[in-house]
């Protein structure tokens, strides 16, 4: 089992390590102290079973950190971990594609479970402790086996997704300029005008690394494969 940890809380990060490290001795976490870090770490090295990524720690803007790390690398399973979440940011999290969300407040050995369960292609939310709801992160945690999930429903603790969003389905079936947030339309318009990355990022005022998240995201969303398709592609689309 080889794990990223992406969480700004010392130690935190190094408490779940050596719980992780000690509950499975063949287990290989590689820590981060953001999302940015993170996001370098699987561009050099994408053989991981598993990311955790803390909701609130710098980089992540709310969701937005988790929508950028699905779509930069579908094939790694997405996982959150929050002190603070509520319900709907964790039942969104679920929607947009996470594997499951972890509270801080479970306890180590629940958290190893939950993760090996995750490595059998389940999904995992905790529920509270009369089973009938998810359970903030402030709460404590309970939880209950869910139900193998495929590619139409994801079932986790009675919960039921049926279907995807509507411009998944649009993505899936060749791309829309629908799909694109606002910013990623302001990035493909220089994408247009043949702007580098570091251009981009000087008048949009951004990093540039989430320059490339956008171009990743757009890349995907368009159905194109590099940012000069995607280029000529935008040549036909009113932004």
């Amino acid at each position: 089992m080889r794990l990223i940890l992406a969480d700004d809380h010392t130690l935190f990060r190094e408490a779940l390590v050596e719980y992780i490290r000690r509950a499975i001795p063949e287990a290989e976490v590689v820590t981060a102290k953001d999302f940015f870090e993170a996001f370098k770490i699987l561009e050099k090295d994408q053989n991981f079973d598993l990311v955790l990524l803390d909701l609130q720690m710098p980089g992540m803007r709310g969701l937005d950190g988790l929508d950028w790390m699905i779509e930069g690398f579908p094939d790694i399973p997405v996982a959150l971990i929050s002190g603070v979440a509520e319900e709907q940011d964790v039942r969104s999290a679920m929607e947009m594609g996470a594997v499951a969300y972890f509270p801080k407040t479970m306890s180590g050995k629940a958290m190893v479970q939950a993760f090996q369960m995750v490595m059998d292609e389940e999904r995992f939310m905790p529920l509270d402790q009369k089973g009938a709801s998810m359970m903030p992160a402030y709460h404590p945690a309970t939880y209950a086996r869910p139900e193998k999930f495929n590619d139409d429903k994801a079932s986790y603790y009675g919960a039921i997704y049926t279907g995807v969003h509507e411009d998944q389905k649009k993505i899936e079936n060749g791309g829309d300029q629908k799909a694109l947030t606002p910013r990623e339309k302001d990035v493909l318009g220089f994408l247009a005008k043949g702007a580098s990355n570091k251009e981009i990022a000087r008048e949009l005022a951004l990093q540039i690394v989430t320059v490339k998240l956008h171009v990743r995201g757009i890349c995907r969303k368009l159905g194109v494969q590099n940012r000069t398709q995607a280029a000529l592609k935008a040549q036909h689309i009113a932004l």
